[in-house]
């Protein structure tokens, strides 16, 4: 049986294919079990080429963020891009996209979950590691690092931001 979670994240693939599509890039998805992107992306000369991987939520849990790994603390190149979709209310509103470079995710990822350990959770205790991540739209609770450089309103810039990936105007010749 095909899990929700499973359908989610297949339609936060074709939605950012689509976005892809209609600006003139060629998209296809990558082979089920490629591990770190899920759309590979290319000019329609095939002259530039990076890859996507999507990251999809609905309005569930209080953080708003995505599941991440702890292998998303070291995948860091510049051919690779994440999108973020925020379904929100499934049929309710319009889907939000966050596009990140993998450099950048590495970095929040990694200053993120230290800045966790380093504190003492709710209870006083020592934190456990574990391969567990998070990207949310605000560290500024227990995540953050020491002035909170990730609070609200950090993810602004990425919003829509299409503009970052490289667009088929790009390509030299």
């Amino acid at each position: 049986m095909i899990s929700k979670t499973t359908l989610l994240g297949a339609a936060g693939e074709h939605y950012v294919m689509a976005q892809l599509l209609t600006r003139g890039l060629i998209a296809a998805l990558a082979p089920q079990g490629v591990p770190n992107l899920d759309i590979v992306v290319s000019d329609i000369e095939g002259r530039r080429q990076f890859g996507v991987q999507v990251k999809s939520r609905q309005n569930r849990g209080s953080d708003g963020g995505w599941h991440m790994g702890e292998k998303h603390e070291t995948i860091a190149a510049p051919s690779l891009f994440y999108c973020f979709v925020d379904f929100g209310d499934i049929g309710e509103t319009v889907p939000v996209c966050y596009i990140l470079p993998s450099e950048t995710v590495a970095k929040v990822i990694r200053e993120t979950h230290q800045a966790w350990l380093s504190r003492p959770g709710r209870l006083g205790q020592v934190r456990n590691n574990s391969k567990l991540r998070r990207l949310v739209p605000d560290y500024s609770s227990a995540y953050a690092p020491d002035p909170p450089v990730y609070a609200l309103g950090w993810l602004d810039p990425y919003r829509e931001a299409w503009h970052l990936l490289p667009s088929p105007d790009d390509a030299s010749d």
